[in-house]
């Protein structure tokens, strides 16, 4: 990433000679020190990127060449976007409870990710500065490509909850319980689940997403390290191998049991579909979310020991699909429109597909992980599912619910941590920044 600055990015107020600021930042989910940033601004274009042809050789041609995506549109990168390599997703609570701090948080985190999007350092960079201050940017990324990182931000229901430390009046002095969403609700337990609470939850959310795992891992520690003070990591998961695309034309990709995942995704250029299924409109309500999504993340356990010793044909009557092509039962190819009563009652497919549940979609960017072993000597593997939606009341409960009864697939796995956030309205402007309208 590059350290250059325009002449008005110099002339900024910079906070660097408080000498009160602290040290290092996130490493991987734990943070140590940090400090506020400059509030900066950047001379990159505007833009959307998904909803144009222009914009669809835009995002193709970044994918080539590791360049930048657009920041700036009416909803955030990151749900649409051509999906990437690699995720560090991070969930935070707030542990300021002054309205005015969490907004400034959330304005010096929108200068903060233009910067890093654009592949620049943040603020006044990691070198060269008042030797005696931590550097602005902790350096990991210096001289790497953007890797078409992007940074998508979201709120959890605690954000909005009642009596954490104000005798039931409401954080951050009250009121923020009446703009909680009808559609942000707590995500029930569905039957099979086995969550561990330090694997869910969260006030807030950060996705980054890039080709680049040291790009992505950069974002969410240098974001960490700025808010430091009035915002505390919760938990985090690195993922790799995306499982699901919103690129039609590429090959889709599979999951770790080997089979080819999201076939029937949303594509990321159907604009009619992701009006209907993705983007909340106005009337849907209330106005600040305008624009914006519903996103599901769940950590889901793969039993892969379990799956290596299951015969073929079993597998491929598990997921209703053949592993080599990834054609539904009884079609010869991957794309051919499948006949579900032709599936067992229990394939996955059968269960989850949007015939299956009058026609309901979501938009997948799910990730493959690893994360060693569990101690008797078996993979801590598996799927760390994000999915996009309009309305989570009628899209991912009544489609789990559906599966945690009946999906032949739950031998093999377990979903063992959850999290739900309201995903706001993409940054307009130089002016604009992450979740403006909440706090108008």
């Amino acid at each position: 990433m590059s350290e250059d600055e325009t002449s008005e990015e110099k002339a900024a107020p910079s906070r660097r000679s408080l000498l009160g600021w602290g040290g290092a930042g996130l490493a991987l989910g734990a943070v140590a020190a940090g400090g506020t940033i400059t509030v900066l601004r950047d001379g990159d274009g505007d833009g959307d990127g998904d909803d144009s042809d222009r914009d669809r050789n835009a995002v193709a041609s970044a994918a080539d060449s590791g360049a930048a995506v657009p920041f700036h549109g009416p909803h955030q990168a990151g749900i649409a976007t051509a999906v990437q390599d690699r995720l560090h997703f991070a969930a935070f609570d707030v542990t300021t409870e002054d309205r005015a701090e969490l907004a400034q948080l959330l304005k010096d985190w929108t200068r903060a990710a233009e910067r890093m999007t654009a592949g620049h350092a943040v603020g006044e960079g990691a070198y060269g500065g008042l030797a005696e201050a931590p550097p602005d940017d902790t350096g990991e990324a210096l001289g790497l490509q953007p890797s078409r990182l992007t940074l998508t931000v979201g709120f959890g229901p605690s954000l909005f909850a009642r009596g954490r430390f104000d005798g039931g009046t409401g954080r951050f002095g009250g009121g923020m319980e009446k703009q909680r969403p009808a559609a942000l609700v707590d995500l029930p337990k569905f039957p099979g689940d086995n969550l561990d609470p330090a694997r869910g939850g969260g006030d807030l959310c950060v996705q980054a997403c890039a080709d680049d795992p040291q790009v992505a891992v950069h974002a969410i520690r240098n974001l960490a390290r700025i808010g430091f003070g009035k915002v505390a990591v919760r938990w985090s998961q690195l993922g790799f191998g995306k499982t699901s695309s919103t690129t039609p034309g590429a090959q889709t990709p599979r999951n770790l049991f080997g089979f080819k995942d999201g076939t029937s995704n949303i594509a990321g250029t159907d604009s009619a579909a992701l009006d209907t299924h993705v983007w909340v409109s106005e009337k849907d309500g209330p106005a600040w979310l305008a624009g914006g999504s519903y996103l599901v993340a769940r950590r889901i356990s793969m039993r892969i020991e379990s799956w290596d010793r299951t015969s073929l044909q079993e597998q491929e009557d598990v997921f209703g699909r053949d592993k080599g092509e990834g054609a539904a039962v009884g079609k010869a190819h991957e794309h051919d429109k499948p006949s579900l009563k032709a599936m067992l009652p229990t394939s996955h497919v059968r269960l989850a597909h949007p015939d299956s549940h009058h026609g309901v979609r979501m938009l997948r960017r799910g990730y493959s992980f690893t994360d060693g072993t569990d101690g008797l000597g078996r993979l801590d593997a598996g799927l760390f599912f994000l999915a996009y939606q309009r309305d989570v009341r009628d899209a991912f409960i009544p489609v789990q619910r559906s599966l945690a009864r009946s999906d032949a697939l739950n031998e093999y796995i377990q979903h063992v941590g959850s999290a739900v956030f309201a995903i706001p309205p993409g940054v307009r402007d130089k002016d604009d920044w992450w979740g403006r309208a909440l706090f108008s």
